[in-house]
Formats: C-alpha cells, structure tokens, sequence
C-alpha cells in the first residue's frame, strides 16, 4: 500500500480563478471544485429542495347528502284587511311549481 506525500510545499491550481495556492489549505465547494481557502462559498440554502407540503384534497368525516322535503312558509299581504292570507305553495326540484288558492 502507497502512502501519499505531505505535500507541504506542493501547490495546487485553483479551479475557479486559476490562482496557485498551497495545497494544504485548499478546499473542495459542495460543486466538487477544488479552489483556494479566500474563494470558497458555502452551499446556498435557497439550492436545498424544498420540504413537501401536501395540501389537504379531502374532508375529514364526510357526509352524503341529506334529502328532506323543504317547507317553505309563504304569505301576502291584503292592503284592505291589513292581515297576513297564508298563501300554499309546493315545489320541484328542477323546476318550480306555484298553486295559490
């Protein structure tokens, strides 16, 4: 097994602006390029992926629709007897249908 020098006067080639820098006090960016100690940047946090946020599709507990008859009170009022005449009414669904008597 090899070991590898000390290299504590070896150079390197920085690969961002092509300075030579000691070796030894060279880092490697979260890109992969090797680059001087005063040239490297920390990984912005805005790269990072965004956590997942799911957005709620259903209800929680739902319930089916109710079908109930509807009634509707319904009254006109006569400007000679100054009195409320309960007037009868019934309906569709789809269409309306009015019956006074």
């Amino acid at each position: 097994m090899s070991k590898f020098a000390s290299g504590k006067y070896a150079l390197g080639i920085s690969d961002r602006s092509g300075f030579a820098y000691p070796l030894n006090r060279m880092r490697k960016e979260w890109t992969g390029a090797l680059v001087g100690f005063d040239e490297w940047e920390a990984k912005s946090p805005q790269i990072e992926p965004f956590p997942k946020v799911d957005d709620p599709q259903a209800l929680k507990d739902p319930r089916p629709d109710r079908s109930e008859a509807m009634v509707v009170h319904v009254a006109a009022r006569d400007p000679v007897i100054e009195d409320f005449i309960p007037t009868k009414a019934s309906g569709n669904v789809g269409s309306v249908t009015v019956t006074t008597s």
